[in-house]
């Protein structure tokens, strides 16, 4: 009845503070809209270097899009 979200971030990324803030923006992206994603589903994603290197914005909206790419976001029907 709820989804739930698997983070794997390499060594190619960076060192471990990068590794961090790049897993913690991530989190947080999902946190935020958690609401908005349709329940039962494990998702998993898997951070590439251009992940580092990006704002926390740029990032959530990418997100955001990928979600909605995928169907995993809920329809407002108005």
């Amino acid at each position: 009845g709820y989804s739930r979200l698997g983070l794997t971030v390499g060594v190619k990324l960076g060192k471990a503070v990068v590794r961090n803030r790049t897993r913690r923006r991530i989190k947080e992206a999902y946190r935020i809209h958690e609401g908005a994603f349709l329940p039962g589903y494990d998702i998993v994603v898997v951070a590439r270097v251009r992940a580092a290197h990006v704002s926390y914005w740029e990032l959530d909206r990418a997100f955001l899009q990928l979600a909605d790419k995928l169907g995993l976001l809920r329809r407002e029907t108005e």
